[in-house]
């Protein structure tokens, strides 16, 4: 992300717009807190300086299935010889992964959660939320980056927020900045299924 402040009023608009995302039973169940300035850097400074906790989900289970594992390994090797690190750099790529702790120095940062009592068809509802804010986003000018690897620090958030470990879910995080149009991660090619392998079409 470029070294530029967003604007705190077409943060406002781009959310108050995206409260009418699609929500089963009118639960609306996302909940967030958008952090920048003082306040952010005080926060990745913990990030930063912690160890990652257990994880309270599970993002790696498609993992197990040969076809799954190739999308992953096929992004992966497409955004680390773009940053130009060698398959066998480790050192490097730990390096460009510990940079989600800084949310690649985007200037805002949004943390989403929710009570845990919300189940998988309310996930699903804040998905959809997620995806109004960052379509919204864009139509701002900005841009943004969904960071589930905030989860490793849930704790460590929530205390940050206030927010009550009992009852909240941290979900992810969502960096909201312009882009940084010289960045080669930002321009690699990425890959998906050919439409006709994930979509059926009947009676047309």
């Amino acid at each position: 992300f470029l070294d530029k402040p967003v604007d705190l009023e077409i943060i406002r608009r781009v959310m108050d717009t995206a409260r009418w995302a699609a929500s089963g039973c009118n639960y609306q169940p996302w909940e967030a807190t958008v952090v920048t300035g003082q306040p952010l850097k005080d926060l990745q400074a913990k990030i930063t300086t912690t160890p990652p906790q257990q994880l309270e989900y599970d993002w790696d289970a498609p993992k197990s299935e040969d076809a799954y594992k190739e999308r992953l390994h096929g992004v992966s090797k497409g955004m680390f010889d773009a940053l130009g690190i060698a398959r066998d750099d480790g050192a490097a790529r730990m390096a460009a992964m510990g940079r989600n702790a800084t949310s690649f120095d985007a200037p805002a940062v949004m943390f989403v959660y929710f009570p845990r009592l919300m189940k998988e068809p309310q996930w699903s509802d804040t998905g959809m939320w997620l995806q109004t804010v960052a379509l919204l986003l864009r139509e701002e000018g900005l841009d943004s980056c969904f960071q589930e690897f905030m989860a490793y620090y849930a704790n460590v958030i929530r205390d940050h927020l206030g927010l009550d470990h009992e009852r909240y879910m941290l979900f992810c995080g969502m960096a909201i900045g312009y882009r940084d149009p010289d960045a080669p991660v930002n321009s690699f090619e990425r890959e998906r299924v050919p439409l006709d392998e994930h979509v059926k079409f009947l009676g047309f």
